[in-house]
């Protein structure tokens, strides 16, 4: 991935064209939407999706939590959505088996039934763009570093800490938690986790920059 230029966008159509260009005939374009948790990543990838059009596919890296049963095994049921409670082998194995057309489905992740979902997922016939999204694309920690030099573009999400914290809360809330148990969950783990991807972040291509009136929720 080249990142010797960084540019601002704050317009998701501009953003939109800005990669639609990076299409050539010969290569499946492959793009990170990177960010911490809260931080609109989701979001900002279904628009893009929906802009560029249907030669274009997202892949949730969401798609490779490890079960419950296999995190409870381990001690990190705790701590799910952590680096260390992702599939990170098959993540990479799916990324070149999309990129070869020896893929056609992937998993996805169903948050309400926190539980993935096997071939959840459908690569389209006119595929051009390949977009990946989740916390962990442009993370600078042993195993995932490597994933920054599979993109040939990436988008960094830079949002305030006070909005990542709202809006995680209310993640919980939204999931049933009473609200002592939604903020202690979102205070001791996905902000925690959402500091350790701002402080070992990679260059991107582009930054998305906002503010606390620009976005009112995210994933």
């Amino acid at each position: 991935m080249s990142t010797n230029q960084t540019l601002q966008i704050p317009d998701a159509a501009q953003l939109a064209e800005e990669i639609t260009a990076l299409v050539t005939p010969a290569k499946i374009v492959t793009v990170a939407i990177a960010g911490p948790p809260g931080s609109g990543k989701s979001t900002l990838a279904a628009d893009l999706a929906r802009r560029i059009g249907p030669s274009c596919c997202l892949i949730p890296m969401d798609g490779f939590h490890l079960d419950n049963a296999t995190l409870s095994a381990r001690g990190l049921l705790s701590v799910k959505g952590a680096p260390e409670t992702f599939d990170l082998a098959g993540f990479e194995n799916l990324i070149e088996a999309l990129q070869t057309g020896r893929a056609t489905q992937f998993p996805t992740f169903d948050r309400d039934l926190d539980s993935v979902i096997e071939k959840g997922g459908s690569v389209p016939d006119e595929l051009s763009i390949l977009l990946f999204e989740g916390n962990y694309l442009l993370f600078d920690e042993p195993g995932w570093a490597g994933l920054a030099e599979t993109w040939d573009a990436a988008i960094w999400l830079d949002v305030p800490h006070e909005i990542l914290e709202t809006r995680l809360i209310k993640r919980w809330l939204d999931q049933g938690m009473p609200e002592a148990e939604a903020r202690e969950r979102a205070q001791t783990n996905d902000l925690v986790n959402a500091r350790r991807v701002n402080d070992r972040a990679l260059p991107a291509t582009w930054i998305m920059r906002y503010e606390s009136s620009d976005m009112g929720s995210g994933d």
